[in-house]
C-alpha cells in the first residue's frame, strides 16, 4: 500500500513537498493556521489534490474532513490542476454584444477545452466572466492581469503566444 508521501511525490516534486512541509511547520499550532497553509499549498503545487489535502490535515494534526469542508467552501482554492496562465473572457453585455461570445469559442476551439477546463501542457486555464469593469474596451479578454481589449478571433494566437 502506497503512503500519501508516495501519492504526492506521483504528483509533485520533491522540492515542492518540503515548501509544503516548511509552511506546515511554520503555521503548526496556531490558531487559523489551515488557511494560510492551503493558500502556500494551492501557490506551491498548483491546486489542492486529495493527498495534498492529506498531507496538511496530518501536518496540522486537523481531520481531512476539516480541510477538505475548507478548501470546498472558498472560492479561492481548487481541487483541479491549473494553467500556468488564466484567461478570462467577458461574456457581460457589453462585451458579449461586441464578439465576446465568438473569442470564448475560438479560445474554445483552439485548445479543445471548455470553460473551467485547463489545457493539457497546464499552461492555460479558461473561464469566462460576466463583467470585467472595461465595458468601452469590449470585448475583453484578461491573460492574468494583463487586460487585452477590442480583442478579434484572428489576434487572439498572437496574445497568447507571449504567454509561455
Amino acid at each position: 500500500m502506497k503512503s500519501n508521501y508516495d501519492e504526492l511525490l506521483e504528483e509533485f516534486t520533491e522540492e515542492q513537498i518540503r515548501q509544503l512541509d516548511d509552511a506546515i511547520a511554520l503555521y503548526k499550532g496556531q490558531p487559523g493556521a489551515l488557511i494560510p497553509v492551503l493558500e502556500k499549498a494551492q501557490e506551491l503545487l498548483g491546486f489542492l489534490s486529495a493527498s495534498a489535502q492529506k498531507h496538511v490535515g496530518d501536518g496540522l494534526n486537523i481531520p481531512l474532513s476539516q480541510v477538505y469542508g475548507v478548501v470546498t467552501f472558498y472560492s479561492l482554492f481548487t481541487m483541479q490542476p491549473r494553467g500556468k496562465h488564466t484567461i478570462r473572457v467577458c461574456l457581460g453585455t457589453a462585451c458579449y454584444v461586441r464578439g465576446g461570445k465568438k473569442i470564448s469559442d475560438s479560445i474554445k476551439q483552439m485548445f479543445n477545452i471548455e470553460e473551467g477546463e485547463t489545457t493539457e501542457d497546464r499552461r492555460f486555464t479558461f473561464e469566462t466572466v460576466r463583467c470585467l469593469g472595461a465595458c468601452g474596451l469590449g470585448p475583453v479578454m484578461v491573460v492574468d492581469d494583463d487586460v487585452h481589449g477590442r480583442v478579434k478571433p484572428d489576434k487572439i494566437k498572437s496574445i497568447l503566444d507571449q504567454y509561455r
